[in-house]
């Protein structure tokens, strides 16, 4: 796979290589990249992450499964007292003001039904797998430490998901959308495209 020299090769970082087979493109975001491998013409594409990036403008790219776009992922802040729960889920909804996630996200307050939890209270947030790494990093960004116990991943998702809960409160997340993904028919008018940013 041959990749364009750039001009600014850093600001790459964290999005996407596909690799249509007779050629490829990068630049794409995780969710322009969902919208191709949607397609039937391109869902056969191989999908690489850009890791890293030299000074010399040279990638480390990572290959990602068409699959891991369809997951969600999760990370559950657990606490044994509701205040403290509440406290959690308010906090996460002010730091959107000070700075967006890097993606979409359900944030939500709930309490398990099925008394096996020592900390029976969770606020969690709930968004695509593809961006665990960004929103482990946007955690760190705002300074958020909340819960007793701390649980992630796709199977933390899956397991939220199938809870018997009662979610207390709900909000929607956005992100800010510095690299938003195209409308459909552009990116798909442009695969050919080498640089797509």
């Amino acid at each position: 796979m041959k990749l364009p020299a750039l001009d600014q090769p850093d600001r790459y970082r964290g999005l996407y290589v596909f690799d249509f087979g007779e050629w490829s493109a990068l630049g794409y975001t995780a969710e322009e990249i969902a919208v191709l491998l949607d397609s039937e013409q391109y869902r056969a594409g191989k999908v690489y992450r850009i890791h890293r990036v030299s000074p010399d403008g040279s990638m480390d790219l990572q290959g990602v499964s068409a699959e891991r776009f369809q997951l969600e992922s999760a990370t559950l802040f657990w606490r044994a007292d509701e205040a403290a729960a509440k406290a959690d889920f308010q906090a996460l909804l002010d730091a959107v003001d000070v700075a967006a996630p890097p993606c979409r996200a359900a944030l939500q307050l709930a309490d398990w039904q099925s008394g096996e939890k020592a900390e029976p209270f969770v606020t969690a947030l709930v968004f695509p797998a593809e961006y665990e790494l960004e929103m482990g990093a946007w955690l760190e960004q705002i300074g958020f430490e909340g819960g007793d116990l701390v649980e992630g991943g796709i199977s933390a998702a899956t397991d939220y998901r199938n809870a018997v809960k009662t979610v207390r409160s709900r909000e929607q997340l956005w992100s800010a959308g510095s690299n938003g993904a195209r409308p459909v028919d552009e990116i798909m008018a442009s695969v050919r495209q080498a640089v797509q940013r």
